[in-house]
């Protein structure tokens, strides 16, 4: 019972930040996106997809720490988010910063190396997304596990792509890679006593 009524809280925490935007946009609610509100959009939709890709890698070591299973029902659906903020974060970068003037895009890239990596990760994403219902998932067989393997190097680009894009105060982008560096190095540290344990057995 408390799982299900988890998956609506999960999905309203999930939708606000894209709802405070689009009340800041219309001016609603006392919102507003400040001076420039191109950057605000472009920095609160990509903070938001790298936080939730962060938080669906979470769900495997808590379930493992508590070896409780909830923790593991809602990284579907945090996925799912993480892909649409993404998504969004591109969009909004497409549409209002480059007007769909894609002639401009080389010079962009030349002068914002970041962006590719960004698009990368979008790109990584668009796969894992399509594959994310059960119809997909019993298609796909064990192909499934391997190909959602993609969001460790999707995390990390996402995280790189942060960082380059930051001139200075490096702080916060540091932080996410030492978080994700703590996730994979459970990873493998997981994958190493299973390989003892089968060689044991």
């Amino acid at each position: 019972m408390l799982d299900r009524a988890l998956k609506p809280v999960i999905f309203l925490l999930a939708s606000l930040p894209a709802l405070l935007l689009l009340a800041g946009a219309f001016g609603m609610a006392g919102q507003s996106l400040g001076p420039n509100p191109i950057r605000e959009m472009l920095h609160v939709t990509g903070k938001t997809a790298l936080n939730l890709l962060m938080i669906t890698l979470m769900a495997s070591p808590l379930r493992e720490i508590t070896g409780q299973l909830r923790w593991q029902r809602p990284r579907r659906m945090l996925g799912l988010f993480a892909f649409a903020y993404a998504l969004l974060h591109f969009l909004v970068y497409a549409i209002l910063e480059l007007d769909l003037d894609f002639s401009d895009l080389a010079r962009e890239i030349s002068r914002r190396p970041f962006i590719i990596v960004g698009t990368v990760a979008l790109l990584a994403m668009i796969p894992l997304a399509a594959t994310s219902t059960n119809r997909m998932m019993r298609r796909l067989g064990r192909h499934w596990s391997s190909l959602h393997q993609l969001i460790y190097p999707i995390a990390l680009l996402g995280v790189w792509h942060y960082y380059w894009q930051i001139k200075a105060a490096v702080t916060e982008p540091l932080l996410y890679a030492a978080a994700l560096a703590l996730l994979l190095g459970f990873r493998a540290l997981r994958r190493s006593r299973a390989a003892r344990a089968a060689n044991r057995d």
